[in-house]
């Protein structure tokens, strides 16, 4: 028997039955209908009072997510882990870490999510291991180890001596700051690491290794569950010997070499994934949610692996338009949005994968701040702001992804201090920002803007201390102002953001224009208007968004919109008395204002 055989009292998968109600068009996969809700399990609800978020905690929450009306719960990792950097370090990959529960607490999860017609997808971590898993402990014993070439081990470089300065395999840098490679002084070579040191990366040239995946992979689906999102999964085919280029003729701020061009999209890639398909998908009946985290892709590549032909991913998480505030110095060297850059970009997507591939579509996640600091307006305007900002992401065409707290428009942490930051990569900037001589104002600005922190404070379900997310001491600092920014208050407002993102949920689940009609971006140089139309042979949605503290007067006839039906019926607003033109065709949009309209064709 294989490690992976799921046990005999395994739950069956049993596709939630609120996509086949949802699902109007049979030639369409219901993830196209889907709308996902992201959880990072340590930060949403504690039930046993110890500070940490867990499952028990998420399951009692489930009806929350039922009245939101998502699809999906994608859950960040619960495997057994020693949290070096929060669960994405994983010792064990059929196991859940006593921190968030036991795997009958998760059984039951899936099966109270079930029973509310929402599905789970798991956090596939495999381009990497903690380096406490038996795995590694096994592959770094000897030289001689059966397991030796399950991760990348090599000698230092020639005519050099392990340990000292220079002598690593190649000069790329880790994405966490520092040599991507660490000494094991035991054997005396060097495993790779393009994250934390206490996560190698995984060798998948080795077919065993390979295999092992699988065999896990079909373990959870024989679990009941709905699917994964595949973190990092375009790192996993490398070419490990040569050096990085040196950015703009000079290294990186830490001295180290950018290896990106020789493990991002290796030559094996494709291969890799359509295998994964054959072996693991092709076993099970009906269809899984696949979506593949993939840093640095390209609009070619992300049209090769969602073509439907290749069998390889459903979608892939892009970063482009993450990148468009960052400065000269990096993310947390911010500068302000450029409103036009991120409509063309988005808008580029739109085009690219519009004949071949999907779309995933998001504002949020655990890796970034809160879009409402970030590019909305989280003081005065904060509720329309994040309706607005809402608006936008959802009628576009594609899955949308809503992180935890982003329906009830959390702001970002608010943190002033370095003591209060948790998370490995702030830490490790803030060292290297030490190192460097940066202002310690400079860098408190950019961790306060960027940190990954900003999406880890616990989840205000209500007005209560540490707004309710447990009644115990957090892991981490509360995010200010949950005495009204919190779940509880949300939903008794039907005004509210929650009620919002509901509303847009539901249209997207009733409205065929919002999965399948064609988008055109509008006044695409407009710096304050965001402004654009889904269409079909049958209808018409037009999307008028103002992101900006300021009115804004919009001429119909100069974006085109004058011909046609009359934009009277209102399908979504970010307003109860949306703006609505007048007699010449005008209308003028109040600060952060969203409506769309949908007429006939």
């Amino acid at each position: 028997m294989n490690a992976f055989d799921p046990p005999n009292d395994a739950v069956e998968p049993v596709p939630p039955t609120r996509r086949e109600r949802r699902r109007d068009r049979a030639s369409r996969p219901w993830w196209h209908t889907a709308v996902v809700y992201q959880v990072y399990p340590r930060s949403f609800a504690d039930s046993n009072g110890d500070g940490v978020g867990d499952i028990p905690g998420i399951t009692a929450r489930l009806d929350h997510l039922d009245e939101l009306g998502v699809d999906v719960v994608w859950l960040s990792p619960v495997y057994r882990s020693p949290h070096d950097d929060n669960g994405y370090d994983i010792s064990d990959y059929t196991d859940v870490d006593p921190a968030f529960g036991t795997l009958a607490d998760l059984d039951e999860l899936i099966a109270e999510a079930a029973r509310r017609d929402i599905g789970v997808v798991m956090d596939l971590v495999v381009n990497h291991t903690s380096d406490e898993h038996p795995w590694f402990e096994e592959s770094r014993s000897s030289t001689d180890s059966a397991k030796r070439d399950w991760y990348w081990w090599r000698d230092a470089k020639p005519g050099t001596t392990a340990g000292e300065p220079g002598a690593e395999p190649t000069n790329w840098g880790s994405f966490f700051s520092g040599s991507a490679w660490q000494l094991d002084e035991a054997t005396g070579q060097y495993y790779l690491h393009l994250f934390s040191r206490k996560q190698p990366d995984l060798n998948w040239e080795n077919p065993e290794v390979r295999a092992e995946i699988y065999a896990m992979m079909r373990w959870w689906l024989k679990r009941g569950v709905a699917g994964f999102r595949m973190d990092v999964i375009n790192l996993i085919s490398k070419r490990v010997g040569r050096d990085g280029s040196l950015e703009d003729g000079a290294p990186r701020a830490d001295g180290w070499g950018n290896g990106f061009p020789q493990y991002v999209d290796g030559p094996r890639m494709h291969a890799f994934l359509a295998e994964m398909h054959q072996q693991v998908f092709d076993a099970f009946p009906g269809t899984y949610l696949t979506v593949g985290e993939t840093p640095g892709v390209t609009l070619e590549q992300a049209r090769a692996y969602t073509d439907p032909a290749n069998r390889e991913v459903d979608m892939v998480f892009q970063f482009e338009h993450m990148g468009l505030d960052h400065g000269v110095g990096g993310k947390f060297d911010p500068r302000p949005l450029h409103l036009p850059d991120l409509k063309a970009n988005l808008a580029r997507w739109q085009d690219g994968l519009a004949e071949t591939g999907w779309n995933a579509l998001y504002w949020n996640n655990h890796d970034q701040p809160r879009i409402v600091s970030r590019w909305g307006d989280d003081g005065e305007h904060r509720v329309v702001s994040a309706k607005t900002l809402g608006t936008v992401l959802h009628l576009h065409r594609g899955t949308p992804y809503v992180y935890q707290g982003e329906e009830l428009g959390m702001p970002n942490a608010g943190f002033t201090s370095l003591e209060q930051y948790r998370d490995l990569e702030s830490l490790n900037h803030a060292a290297d920002a030490e190192r460097l001589g940066i202002d310690p104002e400079v860098l408190l600005r950019g961790l306060a803007a960027q940190s990954r922190d900003n999406a880890r404070t616990g989840v205000a379900w209500d007005g209560g201390p540490h707004g309710g997310f447990t009644t115990g001491e957090p892991w981490i600092g509360s995010t200010p102002g949950w005495e009204h920014t919190n779940a509880e208050a949300a939903r008794a407002d039907q005004g509210s953001v929650f009620h919002h993102y509901r509303r847009l949920i539901e249209l997207r689940h009733t409205d065929p224009v919002v999965v399948d009609g064609e988008f055109a971006l509008l006044a695409p140089e407009h710096e304050e208007l965001w402004a654009f139309t889904r269409t079909t042979a049958e209808a018409q949605l037009v999307v008028l968004a103002n992101l900006s503290g300021d009115e804004l007067a919009v001429d119909l006839a100069e974006l085109g919109l004058a011909e046609g039906a009359p934009l009277r019926d209102v399908a979504v607003a970010s307003h109860a008395e949306a703006a609505r033109p007048d007699g010449e065709g005008r209308l003028v949009l109040r600060p952060w204002e969203s409506v769309v309209f949908r007429r006939a064709v």
